[in-house]
């Protein structure tokens, strides 16, 4: 009985993070869950099977342990979705995501900067970011600086006020030269996620 309740809870988790892909530019993925059974002498508390992660990235194509398939921006859009659902369930109020847009960039770090808004709504969440399709959809943008001072390293932490957030944006899309055209590319990226 607690066999089927499992196999049954992994197929409605299977299906809601498979929903949640979608939007992060990986729908053509597959996303799994295996239960694979235990020794009886393995059983425990935590029951009598092994919960395991397996996806297919692309069609016809086999799915297998999610650690040694997905990319490191494919494991990121999958965490984040794994992590919305869960949050759905949970009673989890505050989502801490680190660097979740690695590996990918333009249209796919937009759909990532979006997904993490609309989790927003629901729950306080917390993003550190290089992508400025992501951080362009934040409430609030702070910048995180890491410096030496006397042999030891110091990390300073501060809110940016709209203008700031306007240079920071555009330091992100063109690097250490901030021109205008990356000024006004940044002033369409906030307000287009606005």
């Amino acid at each position: 009985l607690v066999a089927q309740a499992r196999a049954a809870a992994a197929g409605r988790l299977a299906d809601a993070v498979m929903a949640e892909l979608a939007p992060l530019k990986l729908d053509k993925a597959r996303f799994v869950v295996r239960l694979h059974p235990l020794a009886e002498t393995d059983w425990s508390g935590e029951g009598a099977e092994r919960v395991g992660y397996e996806i297919a990235t692309n069609p016809g194509q086999t799915s297998g342990p999610l650690a040694k398939i997905a990319s490191g921006g494919e494991l990121a859009r999958v965490m984040l979705a794994l992590k919305v659902v869960l949050a759905k369930v949970g009673s989890t109020s505050c989502l801490v995501f680190d660097e979740v847009d690695t590996g990918i960039g333009g249209a796919t770090a937009d759909a990532v900067g979006e997904r993490l808004a609309r989790l927003g709504a629901a729950a306080q969440v917390l993003v550190v970011t290089h992508a400025p399709q992501v951080a362009a959809r934040a409430d609030h943008h702070w910048r995180v600086e890491k410096a030496v001072r006397r042999g030891r390293t110091t990390i300073s932490v501060s809110r940016l006020s709209e203008d700031e957030r306007r240079e920071e944006i555009a330091r992100m899309l063109a690097g250490a030269r901030i021109t205008e055209a990356a000024r006004a590319a940044a002033d369409s990226l906030i307000r287009e996620s606005a």
